[in-house]
């Protein structure tokens, strides 16, 4: 009897607070329609005003990622032409391969997708052994190894597949969540919580942070 008391005490509660958070829902959405109740056609002008120039400030943008070459992922043939796209774009994922790998093919896939959703970055990839500079500096022992860019500067590095759960279906969201760690990319989800519910063979996924790239490439600024 006791027991029952308490669940009706609990689900009565329960109820009053959801009825709390609909009225509150109610009070907001009614104080917006009375603000645009008020509004005349001059202040409604003035909206779709600012949102005009929002909306031509975001394509002139685009267009200038465009002009960098944002929206593509294209092969580099040197160092030179990453010394380079690192001065002109703010934000680079770089991808270092070998053409014996297998798993480097894995990521070009994924690459080739991110690229087009993400034109706040540019997507490049660069062959190891034409950059043996470069991979030196940088400590670039392990194919696929994909540098992350910011502002000339690499803050991070993802190595091989410990990052992607060490399986090679992993989904190209898992990639773009760990990209985006240090806001490389743009991303409108839950950092804090890998995407790991899209891959197939869940028991082989298990998300690490690499601590080698703390090692190795921590704010390493590129000077050509």
């Amino acid at each position: 009897m006791a027991h029952h008391t308490q669940q009706a005490a609990q689900q009565e509660m329960m109820n009053r607070m959801v009825a709390g958070a609909v009225e509150a829902m109610e009070a907001t959405v009614d104080k917006e329609l009375e603000k645009y109740e008020k509004m005349d056609e001059d202040d409604l002008e003035a909206i779709r005003e600012k949102r005009l120039k929002q909306m031509q400030k975001l394509q002139e943008k685009k267009q200038e990622y465009k002009n960098l070459g944002h929206g593509t992922y294209d092969t580099i043939t040197n160092e030179k032409e990453f010394f380079e796209i690192s001065k002109k774009s703010d934000r680079v994922v770089c991808a270092f391969y070998i053409d014996t790998s297998f798993r480097c093919k894995i990521v070009d896939k994924h690459m080739t997708d991110l690229c087009l959703k993400h034109f706040e970055a540019r997507f490049i990839r660069l062959n190891a052994e034409k950059a043996p500079f470069l991979a030196e500096r940088l400590k670039i022992k392990v194919m696929p190894t994909i540098l992350l860019v910011k502002d000339s500067n690499v803050i991070d590095r993802i190595t091989g597949f410990d990052d992607l759960g060490n399986t090679d279906n992993f989904p190209t969201s898992l990639l773009e969540w760990r990209i985006a760690q240090n806001k490389v990319i743009n991303y409108s989800g839950d950092l804090t919580r890998p995407p790991v519910d899209e891959v197939k063979e869940k028991k082989k996924v298990v998300i690490q942070r690499n601590l080698r790239q703390e090692e190795h490439s921590s704010d390493s600024e590129l000077d050509d």
